[in-house]
């Protein structure tokens, strides 16, 4: 008889598994994998930014000199020379020691969620806001509340109406994911100084921040209040989100607690990752790297405005014009649904990301986010035409 004929293993689930959720942008990227699919939804980097040739040199290099250092444990903070490299880069006076790096900002988002909240826990988010946030709180079982927020960012009203008790905001103040949109210098000051007056600390999310295209943003909130902020950072939309890199700048008090999180979760970010990312930014090179990216992804996004100009006429729908990054934001007529219009687009060969997973609370169904940066002026005309007819099949006017 057989180990398994005498016993029946019965597993329990922890509460937190049980908030969550899968990634609604990952089941949609499956969809995107059929052949002939053209794929406005993931916030995918272009691979043609990515800095191969650089990266090879690199990994020479730090194989020759230093290899046994990069293969072996290292310490949980980080890279030392890679912190010192962050430090400087910032727009902000920053002691390296401040400094975590991370296994992908989104591993900065997991340890933020695991220091500052508990159950029940208040924690404020922008109207709509980045749904990986949300998946990484949601173990924590806090009470997510959405503030209310315009194109120039959160109504800073509303946030002193939801801010009692909460343990911190949430906000992406640079071309946000998924809107686009960017806040401006004078919501900046207005959100920083009632933050301070509420005693109310953020989480400052900024992996697009340096994907400006005309005139970069306005000074980030943390470098207005370094001691009231945690300051996430990453290496993913510059150089190469395969290589599972960012950072978090955190003020003095929370640094240790955060450190002894990542201690708990992976012990330290790949050694030789973080030696070949200090090599590859040595001399400058992001300085002349990520002006190239700017370029390619502005012209993606005009070619995406101009189809959206080109294919829409007299179908209500409207868009914004974001002013960096890597997305725009979709609203459909009256009494239309993204998520009833995403079959439709993909039947049609076009996949996008409905909107109503970005809110806490309350989503607004005609609302859908597009990509336009690992998609050719080609592939965007192409899409954006199915996308169009898909909105005329589903409004009637097919």
């Amino acid at each position: 008889m057989k180990l398994n004929d005498l016993q029946h293993t019965h597993w329990v689930l922890a509460r937190r598994a049980e908030k969550m959720n899968p990634s609604v942008i990952r089941e949609i990227l499956k969809v995107t994998e059929r052949p002939g699919i053209i794929s406005f939804a993931g916030g995918l980097p272009s691979p043609r930014t990515f800095p191969v040739a650089e990266f090879a040199a690199a990994c020479e290099k730090v194989l020759r000199d230093d290899g046994p250092g990069a293969l072996q444990y290292a310490a949980s903070e980080g890279y030392g020379p890679l912190r010192e490299q962050v430090a400087a880069m910032l727009p902000w006076t920053v002691d390296p020691g401040q400094i975590l790096i991370t296994t992908g900002s989104q591993q900065g988002l997991d340890l933020v969620g695991k220091v500052l909240i508990d159950t029940s826990s208040r924690v404020l988010v922008e109207t709509p806001t980045y749904l990986g946030a949300l998946q990484a709180f949601a173990p924590m079982e806090p009470e997510v509340v959405g503030v209310a927020s315009d194109g120039e960012g959160v109504d800073v009203d509303d946030l002193a109406d939801q801010a009692a008790d909460a343990r911190f905001l949430y906000v992406l103040p640079n071309f946000q994911n998924p809107t686009g949109r960017t806040m401006t210098e004078s919501r900046r000051a207005a959100l920083s100084r009632r933050a301070a007056e509420l005693g109310l600390p953020m989480v400052e999310d900024n992996p697009y921040g340096d994907l400006w295209f005309d005139a970069p943003p306005p000074l980030p909130l943390t470098a207005r209040n370094p001691e009231g902020c945690v300051y996430l950072g990453s290496f993913s939309k510059v150089l190469a989100p395969g290589l599972r890199l960012g950072f978090l700048v955190a003020p003095r008090a929370l640094h240790p607690k955060l450190l002894q999180a990542k201690q708990a979760a992976d012990l330290h970010s790949p050694s030789f990752n973080q030696r070949m990312v200090s090599e590859v930014m040595k001399d400058g090179f992001l300085a002349r790297h990520v002006p190239t990216i700017r370029a390619l992804y502005k012209s993606q996004r005009d070619a995406m405005l101009a189809a959206l100009q080109r294919e829409m006429q007299g179908l209500g729908v409207e868009w914004n014009t974001p002013d960096g990054g890597m997305f725009l934001w979709v609203r459909l007529p009256h009494g239309a649904s993204a998520i009833d219009l995403l079959p439709k687009a993909v039947d049609k060969g076009v996949a996008f990301v409905p909107g109503a997973p970005f809110y806490a609370a309350h989503p607004d169904p005609r609302t859908l986010r597009l990509s336009f940066v690992t998609a050719s002026v080609e592939q965007i005309d192409t899409g954006i035409a199915a996308l169009a007819a898909a909105v005329r099949e589903q409004l009637g006017r097919g």
